[in-house]
């Protein structure tokens, strides 16, 4: 499984670099602070209901939530359907708010 440290994730958006960004929070947590990512929670993504990200099969995509255990999953699960460039956001929302605190 690919991890993406916070800082890494932060510099490659700023260049405009060709990846989506996956929530895959509830749509409460989304609410409360999102980084920009496309909101797909967990659950439908283990009960295979990905058609508003098929497109994105053989792009590469970069998974969040909380702390990284859910989006771990989601990841893992991803790949299992068949996507083929899927990596782990390190820490999370929660490590994100920590490298950037004004954010």
């Amino acid at each position: 499984m690919n991890t993406i440290s916070p800082q890494t994730l932060k510099e490659r958006m700023a260049k405009e670099e060709n990846l989506h960004l996956l929530d895959v929070r509830n749509p409460e947590e989304n609410a409360e602070f999102n980084i920009g990512g496309k909101l797909l929670p967990l659950d439908n993504i283990m009960s295979m209901q990905t058609d508003d990200i098929a497109e994105w099969q053989n792009e590469e995509i970069v998974c969040y939530c909380r702390s990284g255990k859910r989006s771990m999953q989601a990841a893992m699960m991803l790949e299992t359907l068949g996507f083929t460039n899927v990596t782990n956001l390190h820490g999370g929302v929660i490590g994100w708010q920590e490298a950037f605190p004004a954010s």
